[in-house]
C-alpha cells in the first residue's frame, strides 16, 4: 500500500466534528444520518464514482424500512429495480423453496435488486439538503492523525494534494481491506470460508423467465439473479481454485454454466473472456475490538460477511443506524467517550455473530458438501426438505435473511430546518 511520506507537504487542513472514511452503504447511510442530525461531518470516498465490478445489490426489507422511516422510500423505489419474494433452489435435480418473504409481517415483503451505485448515489443526492454534510470523492485516507493515544483524524490524498482532516471522531467504513483498521493496529479474527465466487453477467431476452435462485450439483453451485435485461450470475468455486478454473479454459466454464442453467444459453456469448469474469474472494471475519479513543470501525471494516443470504449491505446499514442512534446527540458536544463508542459494538456484535454463525452452518452443511463433488447423487438436506414441504416454515429463513437479528430503527433526531 502506498503511503504519504513525511516529505510530502500538506496542502491544507480541514477540521470537522466527524470524519467517515469510505463511501459504501455504512459510510453513506451514516453520513446522511449525521448530516440530518446537524453534525459537521465529511465522508471520504477514494474513487471518483461508486461504480465497481462487484457491489452487493440486494436491498432487504430491513433497509427499505429504514428508508421509509427517513421519508425517502417513495423516491427510492422509483429507481429501476427488480423484486424478489420467493427463493427457490434446485439441489441435485430436486426443486425446493428455501424462503417466502410474503409470509413476513413487514411493510416491504420483498428484496429489491438495485445496483449499489444507484443506492449510494441516491443517498449522496438526498444528503445535499444538509449543509453540515459533505461527500468528498477522489479522496483516499492513507494514514491516521494521532494526538497522544487518541486518533484525531486522517491524512488523505486528493487530486489537489495531501490534506489533513482533523476530526473529533473518525469512523472507519472502508471495507474488509480497511486502511484505517490496519493503520490503527486492530487484530482481525478470521473465521474462514470454503469458497470464492466468479461474478459475471449474461444477456437476457424479455421472454426469458425463471424463478430459480440457486442451483447445486455435485461439485458445482451457481446463483442467478434476474436483473431485467440481464442475468447476474455467481458461480461458486472451492477456495483457491480460481487458477485451476482458468487453466481448464473459458469454454469449459461456460459449458458447466449452461448445463446447470439452460436459460442462460442465449446470452452466454456475452462472456467473451476471463476479463468478463470477476473473482470475489469470500471472507468471514470480525474484530473483537471496534474502537480506539477517537476511532470507531463499523460495517465490513468491523466484520466481513459471506455472500450467503446477501446480507452484507443490510448489516452495514444497520450498523450505521445504530451508530447514529447511539452517538449523534453525543457528537454535538465533542468526541464520545471510549465507553460510549464501545456501545456500538455491544449493540451490534450479537447480530453479527449470529448472522456469521448461520452463514458458517450453510457453508459447512450445504456448500462444502456440494463443492466436494463425487459420484454420489446430491441429496437435499433434511432441514431444506422440511422447509420446502411445510410452507409455514418458509417464513423463518425469510425473516432471518430479510429482517435479520435485532433490526435497527431510526431514533436519531433530525436537526431543525434552517
Amino acid at each position: 500500500m502506498e503511503t504519504v511520506t513525511p516529505e510530502q507537504p500538506v496542502a491544507r487542513v480541514r477540521k470537522v466534528r466527524c470524519c467517515i472514511v469510505g463511501g459504501g452503504p455504512a459510510g453513506m447511510m451514516l453520513g446522511y444520518l449525521l448530516g440530518r442530525a446537524g453534525i459537521d461531518v465529511v465522508v471520504l470516498e477514494k474513487h471518483a464514482d461508486f461504480f465497481r465490478d462487484f457491489r452487493g445489490d440486494t436491498v432487504h426489507p430491513s433497509t427499505l424500512q429504514v428508508m421509509d422511516e427517513l421519508g425517502l422510500i417513495d423516491d427510492f423505489l422509483k429507481l429501476p429495480h427488480q423484486r424478489l419474494q420467493t427463493m427457490d433452489g434446485l439441489i441435485g435435480g430436486t426443486k425446493v423453496r428455501i424462503a417466502d418473504l410474503r409470509r413476513l409481517n413487514t411493510k416491504y415483503p420483498f428484496i429489491a435488486f438495485m445496483p449499489q451505485w444507484d443506492f449510494l448515489n441516491f443517498l449522496r443526492e438526498a444528503g445535499k439538503r444538509f449543509a453540515s454534510l459533505e461527500v468528498l470523492m477522489n479522496t483516499e485516507a492513507v494514514d491516521l492523525i494521532h494526538r497522544g493515544e487518541a486518533i484525531a483524524g486522517v491524512r488523505a490524498r486528493t487530486p489537489g494534494g495531501v490534506i489533513d482532516i482533523e476530526a473529533d471522531l473518525t469512523i472507519a467504513c472502508d471495507g474488509r481491506h480497511s486502511t484505517v483498521r490496519e493503520r490503527a493496529g486492530f487484530a482481525v479474527a478470521e473465521i474462514g470460508a470454503p469458497m470464492d465466487v466468479l461474478w459475471f453477467r449474461v444477456g437476457r431476452k424479455p421472454d426469458e423467465t425463471e424463478n430459480l435462485f440457486a442451483r447445486i450439483e455435485p461439485g458445482k453451485m451457481m446463483v442467478t439473479f434476474d436483473r431485467g435485461d440481464y442475468w447476474q450470475c455467481a458461480y461458486v468455486i472451492a477456495k483457491g481454485q480460481h487458477e485451476a478454473v482458468k487453466a481448464r479454459g473459458l469454454p469449459a466454464l461456460l459449458d458447466d454454466v449452461v448445463r446447470m442453467a439452460p436459460v442462460l444459453k442465449h446470452g452466454i456469448a456475452d462472456v467473451k473472456s476471463f476479463d468478463d469474469v470477476k473473482l470475489l474472494t469470500v471472507a468471514i471475519n470480525r474484530l473483537s475490538r471496534w474502537t480506539r479513543p477517537g476511532l470507531l470501525c463499523i460495517g465490513d471494516a468491523a466484520h466481513a460477511m459471506s455472500p450467503v443470504g446477501g446480507v452484507g449491505v443490510n448489516l452495514a446499514v444497520q450498523d450505521a443506524v445504530a451508530t447514529a442512534n447511539l452517538l449523534a446527540d453525543k457528537l454535538t458536544r465533542g468526541c464520545p467517550s471510549d465507553d460510549e463508542l464501545d456501545a456500538v459494538r455491544r449493540r451490534r456484535e450479537f447480530p453479527v455473530k449470529m448472522t456469521q454463525a448461520m452463514q458458517v452452518i450453510v457453508q459447512n452443511n450445504i456448500i462444502s458438501g456440494a463443492l466436494k463433488g463425487g459420484d454420489r447423487p446430491l441429496k437435499v438436506p433434511l432441514i431444506l426438505r422440511l422447509i420446502s414441504a411445510w410452507p409455514w416454515l418458509q417464513g423463518i429463513p425469510a425473516r432471518f435473511i430479510a429482517i435479520g437479528v435485532r433490526p435497527e430503527h431510526v431514533h436519531s433526531k433530525a436537526a431543525p430546518a434552517s
